[in-house]
């Protein structure tokens, strides 16, 4: 039993290496290769720093916590999901902005612990949700001006 925190460190750094590994692969053989400048150099970064990660729980020096327990792993699957449906299908589907707004909103909804059945709160997640909203496109668009999947409404 007290591998378990070894081994779920092993098991989750070594998907996130995965994932890292991908994302990067595809980053580098996408085309239009000027539009993908942005996404090289970051999923680079994360790659080397989840290949790092891996590494040291392979060796046994990760130092950090206890493993996950059932209700932290419960608490972790809505907002995975969200994740996984904006990633493979939402960002393409409905355009980046559209879909990013929709997954802050929902992501923002599940996880705000102030209270749902108030409406002061809900228009507080539209509100911050706006804000999040203007910060991507200023971001992506304006500042970093890389391309975005296109939108749904325009």
């Amino acid at each position: 039993m007290t591998d378990l925190p070894r081994n779920q460190h092993i098991v989750a750094s070594g998907l996130v290496a995965a994932v890292g590994l991908w994302i990067t692969y595809v980053s580098y053989t996408a085309e239009p290769a000027a539009a993908f400048l942005f996404p090289r150099i970051i999923s680079t970064v994360f790659v080397v720093l989840a290949l790092w990660t891996f590494g040291k729980a392979l060796m046994g020096r990760t130092r950090v916590g206890n493993g996950l327990s059932a209700e932290a792993v419960r608490n972790i699957l809505p907002g995975l999901a969200v994740t996984l449906i904006f990633v493979f299908w939402a960002a393409r589907a409905l355009g980046f902005y559209t879909a990013s707004t929709i997954a802050f909103f929902i992501l923002l909804s599940l996880y705000d612990p102030a209270p749902h059945g108030e409406g002061r709160t809900w228009v507080r997640r539209i509100i911050i949700t706006a804000g999040f909203l203007a910060v991507m496109y200023g971001l992506f668009a304006m500042l970093l001006n890389v391309f975005t999947p296109r939108e749904i409404f325009f």
